[in-house]
């Protein structure tokens, strides 16, 4: 039931706009980029309440309850170190990250699918270094032939990325509303105005 709330919650815009809290790990980095680590204002009060997190940032608005009353979590540290995961797992949505939402043919973005360079009749394996993110003209153009047949070259060659390179890449696409408390911890890397 938990797993479906937060589920629900990540993919709904409008949940986005009803406080939710940014979660840092313990080192006060977000959990992840991509999706963006946030949690329901309900998951971070609760979590506040078990003693699991420290409050960095609030909203104005209150949560009451009979016996308390305290401003609504807008960034949340983790007590606990999290350890990031090192190996990435590989799946359409990683590979899609990690080529930046682009087909590697010609350059789109837009509706994508993936594609086999040395094409599965011809022996290619689905591996990070054999697919790549493709539109689908690009895709029904280059069909089980090898690269050279179909006349198209890739913009980069398809490897395994690493945790931290498809975290990295993450940053590049913040999601369309941001809570200007979480704009320090999101960009903590970027240049300061003098």
């Amino acid at each position: 039931m938990e797993a479906e709330f937060r589920t629900s919650f990540v993919r709904s815009p409008g949940a986005l706009r009803q406080n939710p809290a940014l979660v840092l790990n313990a080192d006060y980095r977000p959990l992840s980029y991509y999706p963006l680590s946030l949690w329901p204002w309900q998951e971070a009060v609760k979590a506040v309440w078990l003693d699991r997190v420290d409050i960095v940032a609030e909203y104005d608005e209150r949560v009451r309850s009979p016996s308390t009353s305290f401003k609504m979590p807008s960034v949340v540290v983790l007590k606990d170190f999290v350890k990031p995961q090192k190996r990435v797992a590989f799946t359409r949505f990683n590979l899609f990250l990690r080529d930046e939402f682009r087909c590697q043919y010609c350059g789109s973005r837009g509706d994508l699918t993936f594609d086999h360079v040395v094409p599965r009749a011809r022996g290619g394996v689905t591996s990070w270094e054999n697919v790549v993110a493709a539109c689908g003209s690009c895709n029904l153009r280059k069909g089980s032939k090898s690269l050279r047949q179909s006349g198209l070259a890739l913009r980069k060659p398809p490897r395994q990325p690493g945790a931290e390179e498809l975290r990295n890449q993450g940053r590049k696409f913040p999601p369309g509303w941001l809570h200007e408390s979480w704009l320090d911890f999101l960009y903590w890397d970027a240049e300061l105005e003098a």
